[in-house]
């Protein structure tokens, strides 16, 4: 569609430059997590360049009001927008969710799974899975597959993964931390690792159709994903990537905006070419390279971690997955 500018695209590329003189008319995409951060600003971007976007999010009342501007952009830009409710924490939600998409059969063109949790305190979703791989992962896993069938030839997943997905691969033996230690980003780790992996393996299962899947870190932005992230803790963890960039003769870190951290999301949605972008993982507006597992974490250097592009780690992660929900796909 625009490949042939896809290469301009960077770390501070916006929403609308990346989508500038694209028209989705007549494109149907569903966004998860629309009730605040990225997701508003994906759907925005989308709508206002004509699309019919459907917005997930699972307090109903709460995305409403962040979805104000949205619904501006659908009159000049000739979308549509429409919200329907999701708890991917809750698999009865998910299901139910689902079930009314496809009882509409109406078809999507993309679907860009965005929602999800970062860093909480431990617990359990509402099935008893440990929350951040529930909701970030299983929640998503039913809710993708359940619905594919309405993925049109041609279209596309794409699924928020981290470079956070560098502290830790999946434990396909303790998912829930039932025998390991907690820890937040630890978990959170392995749940984004999750949904880089669940690109991989749909890739595989839905190419032959016309359908790709890839997975897309956004970068560092101050959204409300953070509010379990202890000021301190982030602070030092600054700190240690500024070090590291001076000694690389690099700039000091800059947070991205939101309209820069949804770039990559709708530029792997709509602007990349499908072939480029399938099963791959990509951030600031291209597709990673594999990094060594001894690159250090951090949420400004580039590449993706070898594990979690893995195609037998993710056939096992899909086993797994399945086991959990009590579902096969």
């Amino acid at each position: 569609m625009a490949q042939a500018i896809a290469n301009v695209f960077g770390a501070t590329s916006t929403t609308d430059e990346v989508l500038d003189g694209v028209d989705l008319r007549g494109k149907r995409v569903l966004v998860t997590g629309v009730s605040a951060g990225l997701g508003v600003e994906t759907a925005r971007s989308l709508v206002a360049h004509g699309a019919q976007v459907v917005g997930a999010a699972r307090d109903l009342v709460k995305a409403e009001a962040a979805t104000t501007q949205v619904r501006k952009e659908v009159v000049a830009g000739g979308g549509s927008f429409d919200l329907i409710e999701l708890d991917l924490a809750n698999l009865k939600s998910v299901r139910g969710a689902a079930n009314s998409l496809l009882n509409t059969g109406k078809f999507f063109d993309v679907i860009i799974a965005n929602a999800g949790v970062m860093a909480t305190p431990f617990g359990h979703t509402a099935d008893g899975f440990e929350t951040q791989f529930g909701t970030n992962h299983l929640g998503h896993f039913v809710f993708v597959n359940r619905i594919a069938p309405l993925l049109r030839s041609g279209g596309r997943l794409v699924n928020l993964s981290s470079a956070g997905h560098r502290y830790g691969n999946v434990d396909l033996d303790d998912p829930n931390f039932e025998r390991t230690e907690y820890e937040p980003f630890v978990a959170y780790g392995r749940s984004k690792t999750a949904n880089i992996l669940f690109s991989v393996a749909f890739d595989k299962r839905h190419r032959d159709r016309g359908v790709r899947a890839a997975a897309v870190h956004p970068g560092g932005i101050r959204t409300e994903l953070g509010r379990y992230t202890d000021e301190a803790r982030l602070k030092n963890l600054i700190e240690q990537i500024n070090q590291q960039l001076a000694s690389e003769g690099k700039p000091p870190f800059q947070w991205k905006t939101v309209p820069q951290g949804a770039a990559t999301s709708v530029w792997t949605a709509v602007v990349a070419s499908a072939d480029e972008i399938g099963a791959r993982y990509c951030e600031n507006c291209h597709v990673s390279n594999v990094v060594p597992d001894s690159t250090p974490i951090t949420v400004v250097s580039e590449g993706v971690r070898a594990y979690a592009l893995d195609p037998t780690n993710a056939e096992a992660l899909w086993k797994k997955s399945e086991e959990m929900v009590g579902e096969s796909f």
